[in-house]
Protein backbone atom coordinates (compact mmCIF):
# COMPACT_ATOMS: atom_id res chain seq x y z
CA UNK A 1 0.00 0.00 0.00
CA UNK A 2 1.24 3.26 -1.12
CA UNK A 3 0.52 5.67 1.97
CA UNK A 4 0.58 9.22 2.33
CA UNK A 5 1.29 10.65 5.73
CA UNK A 6 -1.43 13.10 6.70
CA UNK A 7 0.15 15.21 9.31
CA UNK A 8 -1.88 18.69 8.32
CA UNK A 9 0.50 20.10 6.32
CA UNK A 10 0.39 18.56 2.44
CA UNK A 11 -0.84 18.98 -0.78
CA UNK A 12 -2.24 15.86 -0.97
CA UNK A 13 -5.04 16.05 -3.64
CA UNK A 14 -2.54 16.49 -6.33
CA UNK A 15 -0.29 13.75 -4.71
CA UNK A 16 -3.35 11.21 -4.80
CA UNK A 17 -4.91 12.25 -8.42
CA UNK A 18 -1.13 11.98 -9.75
CA UNK A 19 -0.82 8.78 -8.30
CA UNK A 20 -3.81 7.53 -9.55
CA UNK A 21 -3.15 8.48 -13.18
CA UNK A 22 -0.48 6.55 -13.59
CA UNK A 23 -2.79 3.64 -12.18
CA UNK A 24 -1.94 3.14 -8.27
CA UNK A 25 -3.86 4.04 -5.55
CA UNK A 26 -2.58 4.94 -2.15
CA UNK A 27 -4.19 5.87 0.96
CA UNK A 28 -4.01 9.07 3.42
CA UNK A 29 -3.98 8.55 6.70
CA UNK A 30 -2.57 9.70 9.96
CA UNK A 31 -3.41 6.30 11.48
CA UNK A 32 -0.36 4.70 12.75
CA UNK A 33 -1.41 1.09 12.10
CA UNK A 34 -1.56 1.85 8.57
CA UNK A 35 1.41 3.27 8.25
CA UNK A 36 2.75 -0.07 9.78
CA UNK A 37 1.11 -2.01 7.18
CA UNK A 38 2.50 0.82 4.53
CA UNK A 39 4.80 -0.73 1.40
CA UNK A 40 6.00 2.71 0.73
CA UNK A 41 5.80 5.80 2.40
CA UNK A 42 5.20 9.52 1.08
CA UNK A 43 5.76 12.35 3.43
CA UNK A 44 4.15 15.34 1.44
CA UNK A 45 4.50 18.89 3.13
CA UNK A 46 3.37 22.71 2.45
CA UNK A 47 4.06 25.04 5.07
CA UNK A 48 5.96 26.18 8.17
CA UNK A 49 8.87 23.66 9.32
CA UNK A 50 7.85 23.73 13.39
CA UNK A 51 4.35 23.68 12.49
CA UNK A 52 5.32 20.42 10.96
CA UNK A 53 7.29 19.21 13.07
CA UNK A 54 4.89 20.23 16.37
CA UNK A 55 1.69 18.25 14.28
CA UNK A 56 4.13 15.33 13.84
CA UNK A 57 4.95 15.49 17.58
CA UNK A 58 1.38 16.01 18.64
CA UNK A 59 -0.13 13.09 16.47
CA UNK A 60 2.40 10.81 17.84
CA UNK A 61 4.39 10.18 14.11
CA UNK A 62 7.78 10.20 15.20
CA UNK A 63 8.30 6.87 16.40
CA UNK A 64 6.98 5.07 13.74
CA UNK A 65 8.13 7.10 10.88
CA UNK A 66 11.54 6.62 12.66
CA UNK A 67 10.88 2.51 12.55
CA UNK A 68 8.92 2.17 8.93
CA UNK A 69 12.64 4.17 7.84
CA UNK A 70 15.63 2.65 9.95
CA UNK A 71 14.29 -0.65 10.95
CA UNK A 72 11.60 -1.72 8.37
CA UNK A 73 13.52 -0.04 5.87
CA UNK A 74 10.43 0.72 4.03
CA UNK A 75 10.71 3.28 0.83
CA UNK A 76 10.28 6.58 1.52
CA UNK A 77 9.93 9.44 -0.01
CA UNK A 78 9.90 13.05 1.29
CA UNK A 79 8.43 15.89 -1.01
CA UNK A 80 9.02 20.00 -0.47
CA UNK A 81 8.61 20.41 3.36
CA UNK A 82 8.65 16.64 3.74
CA UNK A 83 11.80 16.35 2.79
CA UNK A 84 12.95 19.44 4.83
CA UNK A 85 11.74 17.12 8.03
CA UNK A 86 13.86 14.08 6.90
CA UNK A 87 16.85 16.40 8.01
CA UNK A 88 18.13 17.63 11.31
CA UNK A 89 16.95 21.30 11.73
CA UNK A 90 16.03 24.16 9.68
CA UNK A 91 16.95 27.97 9.84
CA UNK A 92 13.43 28.13 9.56
CA UNK A 93 13.02 27.55 12.61
CA UNK A 94 13.92 25.76 15.96
CA UNK A 95 12.03 22.46 16.12
CA UNK A 96 14.13 19.29 15.80
CA UNK A 97 13.79 16.93 12.40
CA UNK A 98 13.69 13.88 12.13
CA UNK A 99 17.37 12.78 11.34
CA UNK A 100 17.12 10.84 8.65
CA UNK A 101 19.27 11.98 6.47
CA UNK A 102 22.44 14.63 8.07
CA UNK A 103 21.59 17.22 6.10
CA UNK A 104 20.59 20.99 7.57
CA UNK A 105 18.09 23.25 5.74
CA UNK A 106 19.67 27.01 5.01
CA UNK A 107 18.04 30.02 3.74
CA UNK A 108 18.65 31.28 0.16
CA UNK A 109 21.06 33.94 0.58
CA UNK A 110 22.15 36.52 -2.38
CA UNK A 111 24.43 39.16 -2.64
CA UNK A 112 22.82 42.76 -1.83
CA UNK A 113 22.70 43.14 -6.11
CA UNK A 114 21.04 39.90 -7.17
CA UNK A 115 17.96 40.10 -8.51
CA UNK A 116 17.09 36.90 -7.39
CA UNK A 117 13.37 36.47 -5.58
CA UNK A 118 13.16 34.32 -2.48
CA UNK A 119 11.34 31.87 -2.34
CA UNK A 120 12.77 30.08 -5.43
CA UNK A 121 9.50 29.39 -7.60
CA UNK A 122 8.92 27.99 -10.99
CA UNK A 123 10.16 25.44 -13.01
CA UNK A 124 14.07 24.70 -12.99
CA UNK A 125 16.14 21.41 -14.62
CA UNK A 126 18.13 19.34 -12.51
CA UNK A 127 21.86 18.26 -12.59
CA UNK A 128 22.14 14.29 -11.17
CA UNK A 129 25.48 13.74 -8.72
CA UNK A 130 24.70 9.78 -9.01
CA UNK A 131 22.63 7.18 -10.00
CA UNK A 132 19.19 6.48 -8.87
CA UNK A 133 15.65 4.83 -10.01
CA UNK A 134 14.12 7.26 -8.63
CA UNK A 135 14.95 9.13 -12.31
CA UNK A 136 15.11 5.97 -14.58
CA UNK A 137 13.62 6.74 -17.87
CA UNK A 138 14.49 10.61 -17.60
CA UNK A 139 15.78 12.77 -20.12
CA UNK A 140 18.72 14.83 -18.84
CA UNK A 141 17.16 18.08 -18.85
CA UNK A 142 14.47 16.97 -16.68
CA UNK A 143 12.40 19.72 -15.54
CA UNK A 144 10.15 20.12 -12.01
CA UNK A 145 8.62 23.12 -9.86
CA UNK A 146 9.85 24.82 -7.25
CA UNK A 147 8.30 26.82 -4.07
CA UNK A 148 11.00 27.38 -1.43
CA UNK A 149 13.19 29.68 0.92
CA UNK A 150 15.07 26.62 2.21
CA UNK A 151 17.73 24.30 0.95
CA UNK A 152 19.47 21.26 1.82
CA UNK A 153 23.38 21.52 3.07
CA UNK A 154 24.30 17.78 3.01
CA UNK A 155 27.14 16.89 5.74
CA UNK A 156 27.92 14.30 3.58
CA UNK A 157 28.10 14.69 -0.25
CA UNK A 158 27.86 11.20 -1.16
CA UNK A 159 23.64 11.99 0.25
CA UNK A 160 23.18 14.63 -2.57
CA UNK A 161 21.22 12.91 -5.56
CA UNK A 162 20.72 16.30 -8.02
CA UNK A 163 21.48 19.84 -7.76
CA UNK A 164 20.15 22.71 -9.18
CA UNK A 165 20.98 26.37 -9.76
CA UNK A 166 19.24 29.23 -8.53
CA UNK A 167 22.12 31.78 -8.20
CA UNK A 168 24.29 29.08 -6.92
CA UNK A 169 23.94 25.29 -7.24
CA UNK A 170 22.25 23.90 -4.12
CA UNK A 171 20.77 19.98 -3.62
CA UNK A 172 17.63 19.47 -5.15
CA UNK A 173 17.22 15.98 -3.91
CA UNK A 174 18.93 13.42 -1.68
CA UNK A 175 18.85 10.07 -1.15
CA UNK A 176 20.65 7.40 1.12
CA UNK A 177 19.19 3.64 0.75
CA UNK A 178 15.31 3.63 0.99
CA UNK A 179 15.12 7.41 2.00
CA UNK A 180 14.65 9.92 -0.49
CA UNK A 181 13.71 13.24 -0.67
CA UNK A 182 12.76 15.93 -3.29
CA UNK A 183 13.11 19.66 -2.81
CA UNK A 184 10.80 20.19 -6.11
CA UNK A 185 6.85 19.10 -6.35
CA UNK A 186 6.55 16.24 -8.36
CA UNK A 187 2.54 15.99 -7.98
CA UNK A 188 2.86 19.53 -10.26
CA UNK A 189 5.40 18.90 -12.40
CA UNK A 190 3.68 16.88 -15.33
CA UNK A 191 5.40 14.22 -17.35
CA UNK A 192 8.78 14.83 -15.35
CA UNK A 193 6.62 13.94 -12.23
CA UNK A 194 4.47 11.50 -12.96
CA UNK A 195 7.54 9.76 -14.25
CA UNK A 196 9.76 10.00 -10.82
CA UNK A 197 6.32 9.22 -8.64
CA UNK A 198 6.12 6.02 -11.22
CA UNK A 199 9.98 5.16 -10.27
CA UNK A 200 9.22 5.38 -6.83
CA UNK A 201 6.38 3.06 -6.85
CA UNK A 202 7.56 0.60 -9.56
CA UNK A 203 11.56 0.81 -8.68
CA UNK A 204 12.06 0.61 -4.96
Amino acid sequence: MITIIDYGMGNLGSIINMIKRIGYSSEVTFDISQIQAASKIILPGVGHYDKAMQNIASLGLKEIILKKALIDKTPMLGICLGMQIMGNQSEEGIEKGLGLIDADFKKFSFSSDSKLKIPHMGWNTIETNKESSLFKNMPVASRFYFVHSFHAVCNNESDILTTTHYGYNFTSSFAKGNINGVQFHPEKSHQFGMQLLKNFIENF
